[in-house]
């Protein structure tokens, strides 16, 4: 009589011996909770900055702005309300969480070389657009680094560095009667986590959308589009933004 072998030679594995299951695909649009975050806003006297600072502190956002004068910003500020602070830009750079960079491009390098310290560690949002300008219009500049955003990852190596908000109509940014700005918002970056605190600092403001578009070294043509923007407008007097579809 022959005896049977009850162990399982030839049957499936354990259970436990079997690869995981594969973890579900994360939902890009799962974005953190950023409504505790200080703003600081660097050439937060500027359009653009005064534009952005305005629309952050409406959404709720505590937001700082900062300027080579300190009164600068404090005046700036109190013309803008709502609970916006003035500073110099180190003291500005210092007490935000986020520190959005919106300074003329002729100062863009000397301004991050001096707050380097400052913002060691911090997330930093560069929005600065190297244009050049002449009889025929707006044209685009290439820096050395290869983008504004790149050359402020160069300068500021304890920074992590995004990209966003180029495309942004000052004008509209700063008019009280426009509720909702009806634009995406092209978000780039080397780190998931930052460039997803991004978007969701995007998607404060209402009719605004942040959409991930790659990593730093992309940020020149993202950069370079605001000088058709710029032809855009004049030709239509519009304030054109974009809109990215099947996302």
């Amino acid at each position: 009589m022959t005896s049977t072998d009850s162990s399982n030679t030839t049957g499936d594995a354990p259970a436990a011996a079997q690869a995981p299951a594969k973890a579900p695909a994360r939902d890009p649009w799962d974005l953190p909770d950023v409504s505790g975050l200080v703003i600081g806003v660097l050439g937060g006297t500027g359009d653009q900055g005064r534009g952005l600072a305005y629309r952050f502190a409406r959404a709720g956002q505590k937001v700082i702005i900062g300027s080579r004068a300190a009164e600068r910003a404090t005046a700036a500020a109190g013309e803008l309300g709502l609970g916006i602070e003035g500073a110099d830009n180190a003291e500005c750079a210092r007490r935000s969480d986020v520190v959005i960079v919106a300074v003329p491009w002729e100062g863009h390098a000397k301004t991050l070389d001096s707050l380097r310290e400052e913002l060691d560690g911090k997330l930093v949002i560069d929005c600065v657009n190297p244009l050049g300008f002449d009889k025929q219009g707006a044209y685009a500049l290439k820096p050395e680094e290869g983008s504004a955003a790149e050359q402020a990852a160069a300068l500021l190596p304890g920074s992590r560095v995004t990209a966003a908000f180029h495309h942004l109509s000052a004008v509209l940014l700063q008019d009280e009667s426009v509720a909702e700005i009806d634009t995406d918002v092209m978000v780039l970056g080397e780190s998931r986590a930052d460039t997803d605190t991004v978007q969701a600092l995007c998607a404060r403001i209402p009719g605004m959308r942040g959409v991930f578009s790659g990593r730093l070294r992309n940020a020149h043509q993202v950069e370079a589009l605001v000088a058709n923007l710029i032809s855009v407008n004049r030709r239509y007097k519009a304030h054109a933004g974009l809109r990215i579809t099947d996302v």
